[in-house]
């Protein structure tokens, strides 16, 4: 069947998925009152916590994993990775490929929403964890995907139900499938209610991520961000005038048949940003082998523009991988002066080697620490601390992310972001800038950080601190401060 390879590869990777458990599982499910029953990121991208956060009681769920495999996993692997390497493997048609991307990010982002759809049909009887997901692909294709006809996703699911070993529950999938499509309307009324109801499933998030945002924006603007966040996001590219002038570019992507529109916000300057509309594959174009672009989202150059290197000036990237925001810095400086990124991990160092190369940068150290031997400590004009963090202003991007994310890890990112600038803080020249940045949405990882460091570090002070929001500013979520050192 033409249709049957991009679904199977889908369905295996959704089995290779391990989420958090007791993420998913806080999602409650409710039983119908009837029988019937989803660093930076932006960027192709360590305990003071001011506010306690509360975890609502998890409710246990048979569906907690997408795959069924719990804790006893050593190393979790991201739903995008597990995608491309089941790509490489195939020979997938370009049409298929993005037909199994759809269908794969769909269901992991819809997951709390499908999941509460197969419960009003089984009681919330538990399913085989493979058979769950073959459930939650056929309910994608017909209540999502408009331009896949019904009859379609139902006779793929039973299909692909029987050659995964479930020829015996192919009758059970075939009814519950056919059952949705006689009650279709009703039950598109029925997620409409939900996104007011009980907006956690009705959006497909964490409760108490809905929960913390609510209490912060209030129901609507909550929903805006929950439905930016499962809208697939826009390509964005930075042109890289180290490579050449936006014109030259713009007549290269004309050539390669990219059709794309400016870019226009505040924090950065006019025709350094387009937005890609169409395009052939990334990696097969030659401006973006050649290093003419970067792939980043337009928050991502905030903290940049606030830091605001000059040539001949010395500056760390303090957390640099994977290169988005140093590579820029290198752009602003026109490839004058010195820049040292530091990456801790190897194989992210490798990734900022890479991408200088690319894009010709000339100016920067890549090194996994900063050298702190008595007497030879460097100091630094500008520092950027672009944190590691919950991202949760980017779980668009991170189609995953909202599985993965726990209460208590915000409040222990809050001690490592905290520690990261205590650092830092001990390599900038006295009147230096010092700039800290994250693309999370949550206060304890952002101005609660930085009220917190001027507390403990009276040798500075804050000149100037912004946040981007995704349902106003029309790009993914982000932090901004900048600090001075005054003594």
């Amino acid at each position: 069947m033409s249709g049957q390879k991009p679904r199977q590869i889908a369905a295996q990777v959704l089995n290779r998925v391990q989420l958090d458990n007791a993420t998913i599982a806080g999602n409650k499910f409710p039983r119908s009152t009837e029988k019937e029953w989803g660093k930076g990121p932006g960027e192709a991208s360590p305990t003071k916590s001011p506010t306690a956060l509360k975890n609502p009681s998890p409710q246990p769920s048979p569906r907690s994993s997408l795959a069924g495999r719990g804790s006893g996993a050593t190393r979790p692997e991201f739903v995008e990775d597990l995608l491309e390497e089941a790509f490489n493997r195939s020979q997938l048609a370009p049409v298929d490929r993005r037909l199994c991307q759809e269908l794969v990010y769909g269901v992991v982002r819809w997951l709390a929403t499908l999941d509460w759809l197969v419960e009003r049909k089984t009681e919330a009887r538990a399913q085989p964890p493979a058979l769950q997901n073959l459930l939650r692909l056929g309910l994608y294709q017909i209540f999502w995907l408009e331009r896949i006809p019904n009859h379609a996703a139902v006779n793929e699911t039973v299909e692909l139900a029987k050659s995964a070993g479930f020829r015996t529950r192919a009758g059970f999938v075939n009814a519950l499938l056919r059952g949705y499509l006689r009650d279709f309307e009703p039950t598109r009324r029925a997620l409409v209610e939900l996104k007011t109801k009980q907006p956690h499933l009705g959006y497909s998030h964490p409760g108490f991520v809905v929960s913390r945002w609510q209490a912060r924006w209030g129901a609507e603007r909550t929903a805006s961000l929950m439905e930016w966040n499962n809208t697939t996001p826009k390509t964005f590219a930075r042109v890289n005038t180290l490579k050449g002038s936006s014109g030259d570019l713009l007549e290269q992507w004309r050539i390669e048949g990219v059709e794309f529109d400016a870019v226009r916000r505040d924090w950065f300057k006019e025709g350094l940003v387009f937005e890609l509309k169409s395009h052939p594959p990334l990696r097969e174009l030659g401006s973006l082998q050649e290093g003419r672009f970067y792939v980043q989202d337009p928050s991502t150059l905030l903290a940049v523009r606030v830091l605001e290197p000059q040539p001949g000036e010395t500056v760390l990237d303090y957390c640099a991988a994977p290169g988005g925001k140093l590579t820029y810095i290198a752009q602003l400086m026109r490839n004058e002066g010195r820049v040292v990124a530091q990456e801790t991990a190897r194989q992210r160092l490798k990734l900022v080697q890479e991408n200088c190369a690319r894009l010709g940068v000339a100016c920067v150290e890549p090194v996994s620490a900063i050298s702190r031997s008595a007497g030879s400590v460097p100091l630094f004009d500008k520092i950027l601390v672009d944190a590691p963090c919950s991202n949760t202003g980017v779980m668009g991007r991170r189609v995953d992310l909202r599985w993965r994310i726990r209460p208590e890890e915000i409040e222990r990112m809050s001690g490592v972001q905290l520690a990261l600038l205590h650092q830092a803080a001990k390599l900038l020249k006295r009147g230096g800038t010092l700039v800290y940045s994250t693309c999370s949405l949550e206060p304890e990882e952002n101005a609660d950080v930085v009220d917190q460091f001027l507390h403990e570090l009276t040798g500075f002070q804050l000149e100037e601190q912004r946040e981007l929001l995704p349902f106003r500013d029309g790009v993914d979520g982000a932090y901004v401060a900048r600090l001075r050192a005054i003594v």
